[in-house]
């Protein structure tokens, strides 16, 4: 009882719901870094900044290569659906 195991299932599931919430908060994160830069551009945007951004989408789109080689789908995007 102590020491017994969770099925596969539920240890994947918990796992994709964690990554999601981690590329949720990283995309936000990367829109917030690249709304700061469009906002500094005319005061010459600082090396700083681009690169935060760089560093930001990179993160994404790591995070999203593991979704999709785990095959983990979230929810659809407004902004994007809309269009």
């Amino acid at each position: 009882m102590l020491f017994r195991r969770q099925p596969k299932h539920e240890i994947e599931k918990k796992r994709n719901q964690r990554l999601l919430a981690t590329i949720y908060e990283t995309k936000a994160s990367w829109d917030h870094a690249k709304e700061t830069e469009r906002a500094v551009y005319e005061a010459n945007v600082s090396s700083e900044l681009q690169d935060r951004a760089h560093l930001q989408e990179q993160k994404y789109l790591y995070l999203y290569r593991i979704a999709r080689r785990y095959h983990v789908h979230g929810q659809l995007n407004q902004g994007i659906v809309s269009r």
